[in-house]
């Protein structure tokens, strides 16, 4: 019997853990790996500032899922199967070990991204997977139980299994959709907030850990989020804010990212405790001016910020000379502020997308298309995406993993 032929379409995370997993699991598959750039791997080199953030170190599939805004459901049974604790030891057995950071993402003990992407290239290459860069495709068509793979450069190639893992690259899902498959819009995750105040945009580079962040939008119930933030140039960013722009992806950029985020500075001290420290405050320094003189774990330059431009309090006035009504203010600004988002920024280069092929048109067993016998699927084609920290890469190993392995064991029809 001939050997099965695979094409998997995509050079990133998803495609080769897809191809190298086929090429493993089937001796007798003859695997291609297209990819349209020149080099492969590109996220891969960026990720966690070229260090590459490889998964999460979170072992319980129940609890790893609930990192995903969309996804989390389809992957439950998938991470029984294929895991942060599996991608730990497939990379391990190739000789590459992984070292778990405070707030459990994952890194190569190298910090060095090159490792991965020495790793997944070599895998393939002993694995038989012949990698062809600079290979753009340009269309699919299935003709009877063959893909038939038209290139830009006009070469047409054969296939009897197709695995598609283009990312959020917009020829992926227009071949999906050439194939069979529903594609909702693709819209940004995991981005900044540009808060249009220029006082705020000075304090950029303080960070404060942890914060608590409300999200409100019309006609919706309030976002979430407590964790780390960080002022920037433009406004806020930190993983607290990542986390809650993923979350509300789709409905922030039908508010067109317009929006108001409230802020609790403080977010571990109750309002009586924060009332009793700056009435003590008063006691203490009563001669000493409130804008150089915090009583609060808060960096120096964030507490000014508070003080003179958000409770508009003069730099002069000294603490024993604080109204009643402008220590309600401050206190309001510790724990309720109100902050205008009016567009967002771009997580470097590390583009995530909400968005992609319809998840029950996919078996999660195989990754095979229930619209298209022999198509499977992998990666952030689909409609999977997850908060910054290792989880989006853990669904691209993951899918790609099930892809891989399955794919040359259905049979063809």
């Amino acid at each position: 019997m001939a050997p099965v032929r695979v094409i998997v379409i995509g050079g990133g995370a998803a495609g080769f853990f897809g191809a190298i997993a086929a090429a493993e699991a089937h001796s007798q598959a003859r695997v291609t790996l297209l990819e349209a750039a020149a080099e492969p791997l590109a996220k891969v080199r960026i990720s966690g500032g070229g260090r590459c953030n490889v998964t999460h170190h979170c072992f319980e599939p129940a609890t790893l899922v609930q990192h995903y805004p969309r996804g989390g459901k389809a992957l439950r049974g998938a991470f029984t199967r294929f895991q942060p604790k599996d991608t730990v030891a497939w990379y391990e057995g190739r000789g590459v070990c992984l070292k778990t950071e405070a707030d459990g993402r994952m890194f190569p003990t190298t910090d060095d991204s090159e490792t991965i992407v020495d790793c997944l290239m070599d895998a393939a290459r002993q694995a038989g997977v012949r990698l062809r860069i600079h290979a753009l495709v340009k269309a699919v068509t299935k003709v009877g139980v063959e893909f038939v793979v038209e290139l830009r450069s006009g070469e047409t190639l054969r296939c009897d299994r197709l695995l598609l893992a283009t990312g959020s690259n917009p020829q992926g899902y227009r071949i999906a959709a050439s194939l069979g498959h529903t594609i909702l819009p693709p819209v940004p995750s995991l981005f900044t907030f540009n808060v249009a105040d220029p006082d705020l945009r000075d304090r950029a580079g303080v960070a404060v850990d942890p914060v608590a962040l409300k999200l409100m939008l019309p006609d919706a119930k309030p976002l979430t989020q407590t964790g780390p933030l960080l002022i920037t140039h433009w406004g806020l960013s930190g993983p607290a804010v990542l986390k809650l722009s993923a979350w509300g992806a789709r409905r922030l950029h039908t508010q067109r990212y317009q929006a108001e985020l409230g802020v609790n500075w403080l977010p571990d001290f109750p309002l009586e405790e924060l009332r009793d420290r700056l009435q003590a405050a008063r006691v203490e320094m009563p001669k000493r001016a409130i804008a150089t003189h915090c009583p609060l774990p808060l960096p120096r330059r964030l507490w000014q910020y508070l003080v003179l431009h958000r409770a508009a309090i003069a730099p002069s006035l000294t603490w024993s000379s604080l109204p009643k009504k402008a220590l309600n203010q401050l206190l309001e600004e510790l724990q309720h502020g109100r902050y205008s988002i009016q567009g967002k920024g771009v997580f470097k280069d590390e583009f995530v997308t909400c968005g992609g092929i319809k998840l029950s048109e996919v078996d999660f067993k195989t990754m095979e298309s229930r619209r298209c016998p022999g198509l499977f699927l992998a990666g952030e084609v689909l409609d999977i995406d997850g908060v910054t920290g290792g989880f989006n890469f853990q669904s691209a190993w993951t899918t790609g993993w099930l892809a891989g392995t399955a794919i040359a064991q259905s049979p063809i029809v």
